[in-house]
């Protein structure tokens, strides 16, 4: 039996991306329920149905995961190559996905996703601006370092590339032109045929009002509405 993943909007839920893409790009079969995260009477019921009343959750038979990191552990526990093979390599990728889970909170906030959206921003409060440069410099010294033998930040896809997805939407939505390696590889990222296909189905979502969606979502922040 193939895994069930709960997730929101894929238009909006950098959470969810997370995890729909760590099963995606690894070729994992799983099926996907969306369940919409806008603030309609119906919410409460739907999110009821979930541990932690936000998704995104993966289901495998009996066992439930919430939680986007715990979702990526849980899976390279059972499909090696999540992670890099390399002890150094993978300590260095576990410590990336865990500041990006744990942190962030002015570019979640400022810069929330919508990967269907282009609104290049001219003014960022130095917050914004010191995390942009904190994601850029990552990026660069994760390829210098371990980044041989393909486009991505570990060569092939890890978990790593999951966890910084959204972030590279976010960068193409706000106009964020990284430098260095790192511009090549946000580039590779997004060119993945998982994105495009998730891409596909943020066109196809309920479509929330557009009016205040920073509000609605404020993304990754320590108390997201229904994502996590």
């Amino acid at each position: 039996m193939p895994y069930t993943l709960y997730i929101g909007e894929k238009r909006y839920s950098s959470w969810s991306l997370r995890s729909w893409l760590a099963l995606r790009g690894a070729g994992i079969p799983f099926q996907e329920v969306l369940l919409s995260l806008a603030p309609d009477p119906g919410k409460e019921a739907r999110m009821a149905r979930l541990p932690a009343g936000r998704v995104p959750v993966l289901e495998d038979g009996e066992v439930r995961v919430w939680d986007s990191l715990a979702i990526g552990e849980y899976l390279a526990e059972r499909h090696p190559g999540l992670w890099p093979e390399d002890r150094a390599a993978r300590a260095w990728a576990r410590s990336i996905c865990a500041e990006m889970h744990s942190g962030f909170q002015g570019l979640r906030n400022g810069m929330s996703m919508d990967v269907l959206a282009t609104r290049p921003q001219r003014k960022r409060t130095p917050v914004i601006e010191a995390e942009i440069d904190r994601v850029v410099k990552l990026w660069n010294e994760t390829r210098a370092r371990y980044g041989q033998g393909g486009p991505l930040l570990f060569g092939r896809f890890t978990l790593a590339d999951a966890f910084y997805a959204p972030v590279a939407y976010r960068f193409r939505t706000y106009g964020v032109t990284p430098r260095g390696a790192a511009g090549d590889y946000a580039k590779a990222l997004l060119a993945l045929p998982a994105l495009a296909e998730w891409e596909e189905g943020a066109a196809k979502d309920v479509v929330l009002a557009d009016h205040d969606l920073d509000l609605l979502y404020p993304e990754d922040g320590p108390a997201p509405r229904g994502a996590a």
